[in-house]
């Protein structure tokens, strides 16, 4: 479970103070699937960057599972990343030079995991995501679909509690992007708690809670004001 209680984010731009986010109070049960829209710069990353451990609130406080993560070191950061959160970013951020594979066993590199449970772990992700048939391409070497499955077999490798998707079909045609839903809609049946940043007002819908945010605040919506 996850709980935002009256966080504020500011940033120095200069002279200026740019108030990212203003007195946000958010609760996302486990199991969740929840859309975070609006328009760019209204505060949406920023607020999946808090929850996520990329980054602290200037006041205010962040639960986890009972836990407040609000000002973590980096070395209590880190490891809430590695063992509750996954990340799917629009960019993919795979690296070229390694195989599918071979991307989705890095987190567990950096985890310490022995090798052979690192194989193993890895297979288990990219079956999960359909992609067996895959574990030695690179990623120029598939479609921008795989390459997004690859990503979420990535962020699925440490078995999060809670996977972060930013725009995860921005970079996919249409088809694609449905394929990409329905995998997270899959894995919210599983029991992930799915938080997805998006601009598209279709697929927010397909979530089972919207939260609109508008300079730096949030608010919960029904369907049919989007």
């Amino acid at each position: 479970m996850i709980e935002v209680r009256k966080v504020n984010k500011t940033y120095s731009m200069g002279k200026e103070i740019v108030k990212a986010l203003d007195d946000v109070s958010l609760r996302i049960n486990a199991g969740d699937f929840v859309a975070i829209v609006g328009p760019s710069g209204s505060g949406k990353s920023t607020l999946m960057n808090l929850i996520g451990g990329l980054d602290t609130p200037t006041e205010g406080q962040i639960f986890v599972d009972g836990k407040d993560i609000s000002h973590y070191k980096d070395k209590e950061m880190s490891k809430y990343r590695n063992e509750k959160i996954g990340f799917v970013f629009q960019s993919f951020n795979l690296e070229n030079t390694l195989t599918a594979l071979e991307n989705v066993m890095m987190p567990l590199i950096f985890a310490g995991v022995k090798e052979k449970t690192r194989k193993e772990k890895a297979l288990k992700a990219l079956e999960l995501v359909d992609l067996m048939d895959k574990t030695k391409n690179r990623p120029m070497e598939m479609s921008g679909g795989q390459r997004q499955r690859v990503s979420i077999a990535r962020a699925l490798v440490n078995d999060p509690h809670i996977v972060f998707a930013d725009e995860p079909t921005g970079n996919l045609d249409s088809k694609n992007g449905k394929a990409i839903m329905e995998l997270l809609h899959e894995l919210n049946k599983k029991g992930y708690t799915i938080v997805m940043v998006t601009h598209n007002m279709e697929q927010a819908k397909q979530a089972a809670r919207i939260v609109s945010i508008c300079d730096g605040r949030t608010r919960e919506v029904n369907r049919d004001e989007i």
